[in-house]
């Protein structure tokens, strides 16, 4: 398999089974096997518990008609970005199961493109929203005055615009053949630079970039906060760590993978049975991993937020009248605890949302 080179969507599970030797293959069928199981079923779980959640954030704001700041046009977008992403699932979990794609080229090239648009517009959109939580913090009497509704709309065009550059080569280059009387759906071109560009491009717009975004951001975030007297202060730096670390170690084991992949695939760790088989089982349980992480993302930009939070409560009581009363008297009770406690200032607010 001249063209099988393993790419960042892994939509070619054959990859996951055939060996890149140049002779005698290895035999891969406990990997073959591992996958045909494990693949479909966590894709599917993440595929119900990321479109519930993403889904239901993204019909509260939706709802609500009144979009006017960044943080909520963030939020949407956000949501919509991981809708993308977990709708292409139920495809993949198919494939992993018949290890065959059955669908068509157009499929093929829509689920691939969906997959890596959702997936960059996810993670550009969380930078936004980092450099707009240190826009407002750090510099609240500088720069803060900026954060419009126009800009907000400018921002997220050129988020998608980017997102959609950097997934053009999957556009264009992803496609059906047979292989071995096989329909593989995979990335295929005769540029040895294309196929780099997959693990580069996860690698570095992926992960490092968004992740020293983040880490310079909030760093300069805590310090800010660490100065203020706010009741809020200690929830809103837990939040930010926990922003960091989810992501970093969701996304950073699947990262080093693909790029032990890219080595192995040029023959740089050596051409062996057992390396190529933890790699090929690696592959499977950091991906599924990672992908896990669009269904935190409404629960920490989200649901941690109490303006969000009180939108969804608003809209249960119009679908569940009988429990009005228990909402009514839940959301007093938090009203009468913030009158307690000691005003937050807008700036711990905007970092929990």
């Amino acid at each position: 398999m001249d063209d099988s080179e393993p790419n960042s969507t892994t939509l070619d599970y054959g990859d996951y089974y055939d060996s890149t030797a140049d002779y005698s293959p290895c035999n891969n069928s406990n990997v073959r096997d591992f996958g045909k199981v494990f693949l479909p079923t966590l894709y599917t779980l993440v595929f119900i518990t990321g479109f519930i959640g993403n889904g239901l954030v993204a019909f509260v704001l939706m709802k609500n008609h009144n979009l006017t700041n960044l943080t909520d046009i963030c939020l949407l977008n956000l949501s919509i970005a991981d809708l993308l992403f977990v709708i292409s699932l139920p495809f993949l979990a198919h494939y992993a199961a018949a290890a065959e794609w059955v669908f068509g080229d157009f499929l093929c090239r829509f689920v691939t493109s969906i997959f890596t648009l959702g997936f960059y517009n996810s993670t550009f959109i969380m930078v936004v929203m980092t450099l707009d939580r240190y826009v407002v913090i750090v510099h609240a009497h500088t720069l803060a005055h900026h954060r419009t509704l126009r800009v907000g709309m400018a921002l997220t065009v050129f988020v998608w615009l980017l997102s959609m550059c950097i997934s053009l080569p999957y556009m264009i280059f992803t496609q059906v053949r047979n292989d071995s009387s096989v329909l593989r759906c995979d990335y295929y071109t005769d540029s040895q630079g294309w196929k780099d560009f997959n693990i580069l491009a996860m690698n570095i717009f992926g992960l490092l970039l968004p992740l020293l975004i983040m880490v310079a951001c909030y760093s300069r975030i805590i310090c800010t906060l660490v100065g203020m007297r706010s009741t809020k202060r200690h929830r809103s730096i837990k939040l930010i760590i926990i922003i960091v670390v989810i992501f970093f170690l969701f996304w950073a084991p699947y990262n080093i993978t693909l790029f032990l992949t890219f080595l192995q695939s040029g023959k740089l760790l050596g051409n062996y049975c057992q390396r190529e088989e933890a790699i090929s089982f690696s592959i499977q349980v950091t991906e599924t991993i990672a992908f896990t992480h669009c269904c935190l993302n409404p629960i920490i930009y989200a649901f941690v937020g109490q303006k969000f939070m009180r939108r969804v409560q608003r809209l249960l009581r119009n679908w569940f009248p009988c429990c009005s009363l228990l909402s009514s008297r839940d959301m007093s009770e938090s009203s009468a605890r913030s009158s307690v406690m000691s005003r937050p200032s807008d700036v711990t607010s905007t970092v929990v949302l």
